[in-house]
This record gives structure tokens, sequence and C-alpha cells, in this order.
């Protein structure tokens, strides 16, 4: 999803219009999440940038996304910038060796 926002509606309230597109991009993610995953891959991973406009949108992980909104609206913009792409996840093995190194005997 490669969208940009308007801030300002003129028949609602700001806040709302701020809350109605987390409430759009949670829906998004959600969706995205429902696909099948291909062969090999372990989970869905994504991809995020947030900002003003596309040229000076920042990466951000997904938890944060919804604070990165709140911070353009804060900085007085009149719309928002939101990318959200997924991409296959595969887990990482930890090593099987421990932490702490067992003294010997």
């Amino acid at each position: 999803m490669k969208k940009t926002f308007p801030l300002h509606l003129p028949d609602k309230e700001d806040s709302r219009v701020v809350e109605a597109i987390k409430l759009t991009l949670t829906k998004y993610v959600k969706r995205e999440r429902r696909k099948k995953l291909p062969e090999g891959v372990d989970f869905w991973d994504f991809s995020c940038k947030v900002g003003a406009e596309s040229a000076t949108s920042a990466v951000f992980l997904l938890p944060d996304v919804s604070k990165a909104v709140d911070s353009v609206v804060l900085a007085g913009r009149a719309e928002v910038y939101v990318e959200i792409e997924a991409c296959p996840g595969y887990r990482v093995k930890k090593n099987s060796q421990s932490f702490y190194p067992r003294k010997e005997s």
C-alpha cells in the first residue's frame, strides 16, 4: 500500500480523520497477514515508510507507524504519506551453545 491521506476533511473533525487513517492501516495489515504464505516462508514481515510526502518519508517498524503518523500531524502538515509493503520473513535459528561458558571440572 502506497497512499497519501489528507489530514483535513471539510465535514469531519481532524482527530477523527487521523483515527480513521490508523484504522485503515490496521485493516490493511490484518488483510495481508491472512494471505497464504509462499513455500519456505515463516511469516509476513512489513517494510514501512511514513512522512509528509514520498520523497521525505522515513523508514519505521510496524509498531511505530501510528506514532509516526501522529508526529506528522503534530508538525501541522496537510497530508501524510504511508507506504506499507508485505515481504517474506524468515526465522533465525539460535545457536545451540549457551550464552554463558560452562566451567570445566
